[in-house]
């Protein structure tokens, strides 16, 4: 009898568990760009460009290695859904199952679990760590921290491991990641792949289709197939990693890249082995091409943060979204879907993102992130807006990310305390603040940089939860130091500029 084999466009990997249970003389793949995946969020048009082409030329790959492929592209007739899809090919083929390796998103795991017709649910197993693994490793912990968890993962893989300890007698180097960039550092620039006739058939799709969605389809230089990630990966490590640890944490406005990799989006679409990048990784450090810094902090962003993120997805469960500790509910200001705003920062960060479907992880966290913590957005809203305009985003990633790191709206789940700043954060690690509207160095008055402002006012509106948080006691201190009529005069002006929002 035959089965269907559903194959989704973050799993194109041969050695999907779906793939790997099935038969390729008898079962049947079925892949689909159907309407509810691309519109669920309004995702830019790179992402949905970049899912499409890849899913294509996967499709491909698997009928020239002998699989029988049913595909059906977004104006074929069909379903809008991937449970409809399934339903037609099952009447089509008197198929007896469906095989599917699990998604990541509760969203679409529920829909195959209420699918009319009978679908097998397997474990995706391209984690280094299993569900089973992860609740053995919270089970009885009053605090779930990543760090300890990493140090598992090390562990688990060897990776820079000296016998029982770490290489380099430390497990986290990332003191010496914290340096800011200037703007006439020698960088090489990402890889750029030219698109060929495959992705240009999907671009003319995606122009076509989503023409009103927030971000720019072209110049459009993503990969779309294991040959160009494979490319992405080898010219990272060559000529980007030895100064990724370095600058990681540094934000230029005229070199949106810097050093990072750029991997992520090749990695959680199953084009790249996230495991194998960090054997390459751990090789350079080991063949001395990079420090030691940079290899550490690198595969702790892959084994640590990566498969703690998805862990803690699982772990809680399907209304971890839907968290609100804080009860933060104001409405995401409209500049967060055009860039236009006097804060240098926010302008750089936004544009970026609109232009690229990228910023790295501390404009997402620092800048974007921080200012929606601050002024009380809420949280669903933000989460939201990441889960659209990244070309990187996937819920299992993203919803830790937003509602938990950068939020806090799970409680203190993943951090201890919330991921806040003033300006001088954010002028120290880059070089926005120099051509603001507004001034860093003021603290109240016309012209008070907005995040000096607002980070007072998040501190005092929630005083009662965190004054006692041992990492946060000081600046309460210093609050309190402060004039009586000051504070009153922040608070005021905070005020008001919440209000213009």
């Amino acid at each position: 009898m035959v089965k269907l084999v559903l194959v989704l466009g973050d799993q194109l990997s041969p050695n999907i568990a779906a793939l790997k249970a099935a038969d390729k003389d008898t079962d049947v793949v079925v892949m689909a760009e159907v309407g509810d995946e691309a519109s669920y969020v309004p995702h830019h048009p790179k992402k949905i460009a970049f899912i499409f082409a890849a899913m294509r030329k996967f499709a491909q790959r698997l009928r020239d290695d002998g699989w029988t492929v049913e595909y059906k592209k977004l104006d074929d007739d069909g379903s809008d859904s991937i449970c409809g899809e399934l339903m037609r090919h099952y009447k089509t083929h008197d198929a007896d199952g469906v095989i599917a390796t699990e998604p990541g998103e509760f969203r679409l795991i529920e829909a195959l679990q209420n699918c009319p017709v009978k679908v097998d649910i397997l474990e995706d197993d391209r984690f280094i760590s299993t569900h089973k693994e992860f609740e053995e490793w919270a089970k009885g912990r009053k605090q779930l921290r990543m760090e300890y968890f990493y140090r598992d993962m090390r562990r688990k893989t060897g990776l820079l491991m000296d016998g029982d300890d770490p290489e380099g007698g430390k497990w986290n180097f990332d003191h010496d990641n914290r340096k800011p960039a200037s703007d006439d550092l020698f960088k090489e620039g990402p890889l750029r792949h030219e698109p060929d006739e495959v992705t240009r058939e999907v671009l003319g799709l995606v122009a076509s289709r989503f023409d009103n969605n927030f971000g720019d389809l072209e110049p459009f230089w993503f990969a779309t197939d294991v040959d160009g990630a494979e490319a992405v990966a080898d010219y990272f490590v060559e000529k980007l990693l030895p100064t990724f640890g370095d600058y990681q944490d540094a934000m230029v406005a005229n070199d949106r890249f810097l050093y990072h990799s750029l991997v992520s989006l090749y990695i959680h679409v199953g084009l790249l082995d996230p495991l194998d990048i960090c054997r390459r990784v751990e090789k350079a450090y080991k063949d001395g091409h990079a420090p030691i810094n940079a290899a550490e902090g690198y595969i702790r962003q892959i084994i640590g943060w990566r498969e703690y993120m998805r862990g803690i997805y699982f772990l809680e469960g399907p209304d971890y979204p839907n968290r609100n500790a804080l009860n933060h509910q104001r409405k995401l200001p409209g500049f967060y879907w055009s860039g236009e705003t006097e804060m240098a920062c926010l302008s750089h960060a936004i544009t970026a993102t609109k232009e690229e479907g990228y910023a790295h992880h501390i404009q997402r966290l620092m800048v974007t992130g921080n200012f929606a913590l601050l002024a009380g957005i809420n949280p669903q809203e933000i989460a939201e807006w990441y889960l659209a305009v990244y070309v990187d985003a996937y819920e299992w990633v993203e919803a830790p990310n937003v509602i938990g790191m950068s939020q806090f709206a799970d409680g203190g789940i993943v951090g201890s305390k919330p991921y806040v700043s003033s300006g001088a954060y954010i002028n120290k690690m880059s070089d926005y603040c120099k051509g603001c509207h507004y001034s860093v160095t003021k603290k109240t008055g016309e012209k008070a940089c907005p995040f000096n402002l607002l980070y007072w006012h998040f501190m005092d509106r929630h005083r009662e939860r965190f004054s006692k948080n041992p990492r946060m006691a000081q600046m309460y201190a210093t609050w309190d130091r402060m004039d009586e009529d000051r504070r009153k005069t922040v608070l005021s002006e905070a005020d008001s500029f919440l209000n213009s929002l």
